[in-house]
């Protein structure tokens, strides 16, 4: 195991782009009073990254005043353009969005799960004399001592092996010829985190390299009583078939045109819908970033979708096919992903343990997609058809399935979780839903096609949102909370054992950001373009099939993860942003061809409507961090003052 020398450049280039300023954790060498001593971090600690520079990156973004701050540091210097879009390539996943046995990471290759050895840079702090010289060695007790000699100013690399600690000595040399010896004790803590749960867990509405959207329209038929018509809306950039309506020219039946399915959003898992976005990944990313020694390794498994009965413990319907690679039909419960990924890092460490899950299951479980959908459906030819298609459900049948289902799921996901955590749920932390409705500080929404014009038969029914608000406020939440936390009467066997972490101190920042919230300080295509009339689409057909947007901007002007209003992806976000077929609904609903009313409804819900932007995400891991440092007793960070993050120059959106 080689020493490396030599350090790591404050102002290192990332992806050939404007470089950033990048604050280390270590002081600065001399800048800080006091005496001399050893500071060292672990590099490249989130563990999920395969680069450095990602990790800087968001390191430099990072100030210590939580992530939401953070985020939209990072969506300006990507000017709303989305910073994982570049990063999405470098993770420790394969093209189906499985962890692979080993990742190489910086070079090196390492076991994921349970790694041997870790790099750490190491340098000589405090009142250290001007262009001294320091005698490095590191001992780990396995061998001779590893030795070097630097500049005092430069970093040492190296890598140190988990299982063991190891003492760091410095000579450095003093202006009177002589040297003074300081001494530290390195030693890795490698913390493990399980992210489970449903499509608030995986980060849906947030592609991690969002749709390149075409200016022209593309047809979409529409079904209407005895007959069919025609509208546009913006398609994708580089479709090479036709974007017309006329059956003898359209281009391939469900995803079949290759061409189409090559353009597709990218996600990290598109079988999941798993995003870097996320709070989950965004909550523990933070966390490596706080802790200098400490390493993070993610787990990811929640998938879009799940239920605790499909998708929890059983296999699930993709959710999308990914641009390149092959298309993973079903998703494997996350019950038996977990069990294989503890069994699999065990072989290497047979105490490697599970340190927290973090967890978010509910909503689908009681319907929650089916009253979203009965919501923004106006009466229509399209109404009928969903409904013959089982899409809706109402506040009575997801009040059932409250009564009824939810507590005795919840306690077989208790039973499960379990035995992975030690017998004490109390690691467990469930962080709950935002309702994603209110504006003003807890005033519903009013209504209407604004944000939801995108399909013409959309338009949100304020009766309907109101009733399925009060549901969601007076009964979900609640009955959410009391079964995580055992208060309600029988539902654990053990209260004590039994009662996870509940975390919901985000939802009160979400009653001021639901999706009608609107402001000044909005981008302009959102004032200019998404109009609250529910006018913002071209009707005239013969006008819309060259330009379907009524505003005097472009469709590829919309920036999906600048800073906004309202934290809750529209209809019109997620066609915006995602732009999904429709590959895990059921066969009865599935489009006939790339122009079919099923799939002209579905693209602009399936990709995330009603779920969190990554503002809203960042708002929930700035809820859900405090606790998670908590539980493992880490401490908070104090905050970093430095110059604002440099603009990163990006070129413009590409596949």
């Amino acid at each position: 195991m080689p020493l490396l020398t030599g350090g790591f450049s404050a102002h290192a280039q990332y992806g050939g782009q404007q470089p950033l300023q990048l604050p280390s954790s270590s002081a600065a060498p001399g800048a800080a009073a006091g005496p001399i001593r050893i500071e060292w971090e672990i590099r490249n600690r989130f563990r999920l990254f395969r680069n450095e520079a990602d990790f800087r990156r968001h390191a430099a973004a990072y100030r210590g005043d939580g992530v939401l701050a953070s985020e939209q540091r990072l969506a300006r210097a990507s000017d709303g353009r989305g910073w994982a879009r570049d990063m999405v390539d470098n993770l420790c996943v394969d093209q189906s969005g499985r962890l692979p046995e080993t990742c190489t990471r910086d070079g090196e290759k390492e076991n994921y799960l349970s790694a041997a050895d870790y790099p750490i840079t190491a340098i000589a702090a405090g009142a250290v004399p001007p262009n001294a010289a320091c005698a490095w060695s590191f001992d780990d007790g396995a061998g001779a001592p590893r030795q070097a000699t630097t500049r005092c100013d430069e970093e040492v690399r190296i890598r140190v092996r988990r299982d063991r600690t190891t003492i760091a000595t410095v000579d450095v040399e003093l202006p009177d010829g002589t040297a003074q010896r300081v001494a530290a004790d390195i030693a890795i803590q490698d913390i493990l985190i399980a992210g489970m749960g449903d499509s608030i867990a995986a980060g849906e509405g947030n592609p991690d390299r969002p749709i390149a959207l075409d200016d022209g329209g593309f047809c979409f038929r529409r079904f209407l009583a005895g007959s069919t018509s025609e509208y546009f809306r913006p398609g994708r950039v580089g479709f090479k078939g036709s974007r017309a309506c006329d059956p003898a020219l359209a281009s391939g039946t469900g995803n079949a045109s290759s061409d189409w399915a090559r353009l597709n959003a990218r996600w990290w898992s598109a079988t999941c819908h798993r995003s870097l976005y996320g709070y989950q990944v965004r909550a523990a990313l933070a966390l490596a970033i706080e802790n200098p020694h400490i390493a993070v390794t993610f787990l990811p498994l929640a998938c879009s979708g799940s239920t605790i009965d499909d998708g929890f413990f059983s296999s699930l319907r993709a959710r999308e096919c990914p641009p390149v690679g092959s298309c993973t039909t079903s998703s494997v419960a996350q019950m038996a992903r977990l069990k294989e990924a503890l069994d699999l890092a065990r072989k290497t460490d047979k105490d490697r343990k599970l340190d927290a899950i973090m967890l978010t299951i509910g909503a689908n479980d009681i319907g929650f997609a089916g009253l979203v959908a009965n919501i923004i459906t106006e009466d229509s030819t399209e109404r009928g058809l969903f409904e013959k298609g089982g899409l809706f459900t109402d506040v009575s049948d997801a009040q059932k399935a409250l009564d009824r289902d939810l507590p005795g799921d919840f306690a077989k996901l208790r039973a499960a979780l379990k035995p992975y955590l030690g017998g004490n749920l109390q690691r467990v932390i469930y962080v709950t839903y935002g309702n994603p409705a209110m504006v003003n500080g807890g005033q519903i929404c009013q209504g209407g096609r604004g944000g939801f014009d995108v399909h013409p038969a959309f338009n949100v029914d304020a009766k309907r949102l109101r009733s399925v608000s009060d549901f969601v406020e007076g009964r979900f939440l609640p009955k959410l909370r009391a079964l995580a936390t055992c208060d309600t009467p029988g539902a654990c066997r053990d209260p004590v054992t039994d009662r996870m972490t509940f975390v919901d101190t985000h939802t009160a920042d979400f009653a001021n950001h639901g999706f009608c919230a609107r402001a000044a300080s909005d981008p302009a295509f959102d004032r200019e373009c998404f109009l609250e009339n529910g006018e913002s689409f071209e009707s005239n057909p013969a006008v819309a099939a060259a330009d379907p947007m009524r505003c005097n901007l472009r469709a590829r002007d919309f920036r999906p993860y600048a800073s906004r209003a309202r934290w809750v992806r529209t209809a019109n976000d997620s066609y915006f942003t995602a732009m999904t077929f429709p590959e895990g609904v059921s066969p009865t609903l599935q489009p006939s061809d790339l122009h079919d009313a099923t799939w002209g409804a579905t693209s602009a819900v399936y990709g995330g409507a009603v779920h969190p932007t990554a503002e809203g995400h960042a708002a929930m891991a700035d809820a859900a961090l405090p606790v998670l440092r908590a539980l493992l007793e880490l401490p908070a960070p104090q905050q970093i003052r430095v110059e604002p993050l440099l603009p990163l120059l990006m070129p413009p959106a590409t596949r």
